[in-house]
């Protein structure tokens, strides 16, 4: 903002300019209409104009090429002018600039293609309406006035491209009149369609054809330019005093760049090392890691470490090993710290340009003076007197929060990211990886980006909350002439039920909430691990997401699942765990009988592959869920009830024939019952069930733990009391549960289907004494029955 008039709104700015309102409040919808278009009224120069010149500069804000926006006050120039006064030279404007770039060019040669002071007389547009209608006088004379006239224009305007359209349709409607005279009542009315003939029909049997896949869905990463196309401007920034950057590669700086890399793509993964990473960093890994190899590039694991005081070697430790699980292969691993010495020498530059200062203002004094929009007393110290303040802070010199390094922006900004931002900050405090040999650390602001130059990334990929930043990325890159990465944002991935923020996790963990970073109600790449997820479903959730710039919004946690599901029906055996079991005795089939029967471990098991078989024991004791037995019995019930008859899975049917209880009837004790050797009877379900290896010996017993949407709302990060929101019931452990021997070699990372309940997978509690189970998902699939 100046110190001059203040401008008026946006909408009243459009009106102005002749728009009418229609269009002017379909500009205000979309941000970047609306922000291009002031900037092109503000390179105008002009606060109310004709309709006419009004209507060229919207279609210059609206399809202005990107790659040239360091000439847009020229083209502006010419249409504030009227040099370009018709839509046929903007667009030949528009189309010589998007081949020119961000080079510089000849005006004449500009102005040739553009059909600047060709003046194209009457007499020239009637010799070419008069040589179009010529050639299309059969049609004419067919059609009559029916006849398209807008493709009579177009061809009268190949012959005089800088020919007054307004003009040639009224020479071309003369003309038609000469020739066709006054409408008829035949002409005014509509000419009726001709009836397509039906084909025979055949008996050939056809299929729906369904429609190709998108180039997005066959590559996600078609969207990144190559990187000898960087040279295009990125973002431009607009300075308070009415000043315009526009961020570009030179040619020299590109072309070294190009040199260093061999012109293949650099990309970087660049989390910071204060927490475990979480389902958000997958997608994060699939963008930087896949664009990389997808270009037959390499991408940097870079651990963004510049806050001492909330890293950890653990966790720098978890982020290695997590990557790679993810099925990523990091090109090199570098830290933020391997360039402190880098970063502070350009640091002193950057003061000597007189760009930064030494400020002593306290972090409630910036704020207060940010929102004030007003300088630091200290912004106009002399240059000598930072550069030995700086020094000082180096040396330890200066008691901590008593100084910072900020960037001399602009503090009158709208962008708060442009107010002056913090370069530097004083912390005794040992760093994780750079031990105790500095005690001033550089900020994610000022270190980010210029760390990205210096590693030669092509591609600096980030979330949309980092799109505000844009500005003060390529403003220190700019100030310091360094090479400029191509910097892109995507969507966050935003998932319901659960908190992705590192703050929010990190409490959790701290608190006691959840049992560590790696609790399977987390979405953290440890706790899904550890809850029997696969990396291939979580990179199949990710792609299928995609990864444009459109808010996605919250995606229902419904959509992960069905990935996990889809990949554990194929890979995860079957197997039979019964978690509440009560005991039911075979009163016709003797006590040391122990029939061996094969159950399936795959739904369409070939029955003579052996290997898709285990052996299930069937003897006089057997055990049934408690959920599977009723006393009373209903017509919606599948299970046991007295009298009833249900079928055991892989064995046969049996019939209650009695039950014991308790003192308290509902207190089921044993169900008695009488199996059918010959399976003539015809039962009404079928139940899963375990049984006692040989007589008198226990089955196999483990722990089973169900997991629950850890959250009760689908979004608890919007609440201001989101740890009220937690699920009471989000972990049920189950003790004493009744598995089939097959289960008893099971070892950490194997991962089943427990017939009827879900899929499970060995958890890291497990010992050979004690098996135990995290239930990854249910069967229920309700994501694909509602649609993908």
């Amino acid at each position: 903002m100046g110190l001059g008039r203040p401008e008026a709104p946006p909408l009243e700015q459009f009106l102005a300019i002749g728009l009418d309102k229609r269009t002017a409040q379909n500009a205000l919808v979309n941000q970047k209409v609306t922000a291009n278009l002031l900037a092109v009224i503000k390179e105008a120069g002009v606060e109310m104009c004709d309709k006419a010149i009004g209507n060229l500069l919207y279609t210059v804000a609206t399809k202005y090429p990107a790659n040239a926006l360091v000439h847009r006050p020229v083209l502006v120039n010419y249409v504030v002018s009227t040099k370009i006064k018709s839509s046929a030279q903007l667009d030949s404007a528009l189309s010589f600039l998007t081949n020119v770039g961000p080079e510089p060019f000849e005006l004449d040669k500009f102005e040739q293609a553009c059909g600047i002071g060709v003046e194209v007389s009457p007499e020239e547009i009637q010799a070419s309406v008069k040589a179009i209608v010529d050639e299309n006088m059969d049609a004419i004379l067919e059609q009559r006035y029916h006849i398209n006239v807008g493709s009579l224009c177009g061809q009268v305007r190949k012959l005089q491209p800088w020919g007054d359209a307004k003009i040639v349709k009224e020479e071309l409607d003369r003309k038609l009149f000469e020739i066709l005279g006054e409408k008829t009542e035949a002409d005014e009315k509509k000419p009726m369609k001709k009836k397509k003939e039906k084909p025979v029909k055949t008996e050939v049997q056809t299929t729906v054809a369904t429609p190709p896949p998108s180039e997005e869905e066959l590559n996600p990463y078609a969207i990144f330019p190559k990187p000898e196309d960087n040279y295009k401007v990125h973002t431009e920034i607009f300075y308070s005093d009415g000043s315009i950057w526009r961020c570009h590669n030179t040619r020299d700086l590109l072309d070294k760049h190009l040199k260093v890399t061999g012109g293949k793509v650099l990309t970087r993964f660049p989390p910071e090392p204060n927490g475990y990473l979480h389902i958000g960093h997958a997608k994060a890994m699939f963008i930087d890691f896949g664009l990389a190899k997808d270009r037959g590039g390499s991408c940097y694991l870079r651990f963004d470490d510049t806050n001492p005081e909330a890293e950890k070697t653990e966790y720098i430790d978890h982020i290695k090993e997590i990557v790679g699980w993810m099925g990523w292969e990091p090109f090199k691993i570098t830290y933020t710290s391997d360039y402190f010495q880098d970063l502070y020498d350009l640091a002193v530059e950057l003061i000597k340009k007189g760009l930064a200062y030494v400020d002593h203002q306290t972090p409630e004094e910036i704020k207060e003076y940010r929102e004030k929009m007003m300088n630091s007393p200290w912004r106009d110290r002399p240059i000598d007197e930072s550069l030995k303040l700086f020094d000082e802070m180096r040396r330890g010199l200066i008691e901590e929060g008593k100084a910072t390094l900020r960037m001399k922006q602009d503090m009158q900004s709208d962008n708060k990211n442009m107010n002056d931002l913090i370069a530097y900050r004083i912390k005794f405090t040992p760093h994780p990886h750079a031990g105790d040999k500095w005690c001033i650390y550089p900020s994610y602001d000022y270190a980010h980006c210029i760390v990205d130059s210096l590693e030669n990334i092509t591609h600096s990929l980030c979330t949309l909350e980092f799109e505000i930043r844009r500005p003060s990325y390529y403003w220190l890159l700019v100030a310091l002439g360094l090479y400029q990465p191509y910097v892109w944002e995507y969507s966050r991935l935003n998932i319901s039920n659960t908190v992705m923020s590192k703050r929010k996790l990190n409490r959790l963990v701290t608190e006691k909430w959840v049992d560590g970073w790696d609790d399977p109600r987390l979405l953290t790449l440890a706790g899904l691990r550890r809850r029997g997820v696969s990396a291939t479903a979580i990179n199949s959730f990710i792609r299928g997401i995609g990864i444009t710039r459109s808010d996605n919004s919250l995606i229902r946690i419904d959509r992960l699942e069905y990935h996990i599901r889809e990949e554990l029906n194929k890979t995860a055996p079957r197997t039979m765990v019964v978690l509440n079991p009560v005991k039911v005795m075979i009163m016709n089939l003797e006590e040391d009988k122990v029939i061996d029967l094969d159950a399936k471990m795959w739904p369409d098991a070939p029955a003579d592959d052996a290997a898709s078989y285990y052996k299930v024991p069937f003897s006089r004791i057997v055990y049934i869920d408690r959920s599977d037995f009723r006393l009373k019995d209903s017509k919606d019930f599948y299970g046991l009830a007295p009298g009833k008859t249900v079928l055991l899975r892989y064995a046969f049917p049996i019939k209650c024939i009695a039950v014991v209880t308790g003192d308290d009837p509902e207190d089921i004790i044993e169900i008695r019952a009488e199996y059918d050797p010959l399976k003539s009877t015809k039962p009404k379900g079928v139940l899963h069930w375990v049984s006692e290896p040989s007589p008198g010996v226990e089955p196999l017993k483990v722990e089973v733990r169900l997991f629950d949407k850890l959250f009760l709302s689908e979004n608890p990060a919007e609440l201001e009391d989101w740890l009220s929101d937690l699920n009471p019931n989000s972990k049920e452990v189950i003790q004493g549960c009744y598995a089939a021997p097959s289960l008893a070699k099971a070892v950490q990372g194997d991962k089943f289907q427990f017939e009827r309940l879900g899929y499970f997978a060995v958890d890291t509690d497990s010992t050979p004494e004690k098996l135990v189970f995290n239930r990854t998902v249910t069967l229920r699939d309700s994501y694909s029955k509602g649609g993908k």
